[in-house]
């Protein structure tokens, strides 16, 4: 009986033990300070994670169809890099769309190479990190852009407006959401998605065209990239060039904390969302307990451990390998 019961107990814990070790954060830094739970901080924490949960949504199409995609911090730098100065030089209704083709173009780019060319997702984004990084400095003449007229435009409605009473980031990123959630659950496509990603090589023999799956989940992503880029040059009217730098690591950790697997075929986009909440609260906490706002490097690092580490725990079944 003892033995049925420390098995049950390592199978909770490798199915449903980080959102064990959120609640337990929560309480913990609830107690630490009140204000960890009052409505205004909570809608702040919400609207400040959603740049970042509205890039982890397209990542998740990813992610599920069995591939990484590292090079989203260095694009979201380069779409808001380029919005602000279209913005100035063909103002925001052409500025906007002629930034998402950009965007979007990047997104085909590492499409095309991973989705027809077969090549390694992590070696290709983590290549297009640093070129996208490169191009974002060759473009922006390494200087750090500015709208020139910050009163007279209604550019800043996306970042700093509200619908509703509620502020449009989180209407952004629950509409995105939404859309992405019922595109990847109830569509054909999505269904290709999963199965891509569970054995690509038997989709392919199940007539699913792996190629242009792979290629679409990162034009999806790209989008979202872009989505997150317009919100941010919104936001702030000026950013500078590396704004989006290190974003790839948080965005992996809030997709793999929603339960999406790093072997792909398994995850679902409202998962994502409560990854990425996650990772906010306990970034705020973290400030609220009087910590140094670099302390959540080293936190996000363990969280991504923990993640792969119960990820895999889950799909074998007990949170230690038999081999150890």
């Amino acid at each position: 009986m003892a033995n049925f019961t420390r098995k049950d107990v390592g199978a909770l814990l490798a199915r449903q033990g980080i959102l064990i070790a959120f609640v337990v954060f929560m309480i913990g830094f609830a107690l630490i300070n009140q204000r960890f739970v009052a409505p205004d901080n909570i809608l702040g924490v919400i609207r400040s994670s959603a740049i970042l949960g509205v890039i982890a949504l397209g990542v998740t199409f990813v992610v599920i169809g069995g591939n990484l995609d590292l090079s989203v911090g260095s694009m979201m730098s380069f779409s808001t890099i380029v919005v602000l100065d279209l913005h100035d030089r063909l103002g925001p209704v052409l500025g906007i769309p002629a930034m998402y083709a950009m965007t979007l173009a990047l997104g085909a780019f590492n499409g095309f190479l991973i989705g027809y060319l077969r090549l390694n997702s992590l070696i290709v984004t983590l290549g297009m990190l640093s070129a996208i990084y490169g191009l974002t400095l060759t473009y922006s003449g390494g200087k750090n852009m500015d709208i020139a007229d910050k009163e007279g435009t209604w550019f800043s409605v996306f970042g700093q407006g509200d619908i509703l009473g509620i502020p449009s980031p989180i209407v952004i990123f629950a509409g995105l959401a939404i859309v992405l959630a019922l595109l990847l659950a109830k569509t054909p496509f999505g269904r290709k998605v999963y199965a891509v990603g569970g054995n690509g090589v038997a989709a392919t023999f199940s007539g699913i065209p792996r190629a242009r799956i792979v290629f679409f989940t990162y034009l999806i992503s790209s989008f979202c990239v872009a989505t997150a880029g317009l919100i941010q040059a919104s936001r702030s009217l000026g950013s500078q060039n590396t704004v989006g730098q290190g974003m790839e690591l948080e965005v992996l950790a809030a997709v793999i904390l929603g339960g999406a697997s790093l072997l792909g075929g398994s995850g679902t986009v409202f998962k994502t969302v409560i990854g990425v909440l996650i990772l906010g609260f306990i970034q705020n906490g973290l400030l609220l307990a009087g910590l140094q706002f670099y302390v959540q490097y080293v936190v996000t690092w363990v969280i991504i451990i923990l993640a792969v580490w119960l990820d895999i725990a889950a799909k074998r079944g007990r949170l230690w390998s038999p081999i150890a």
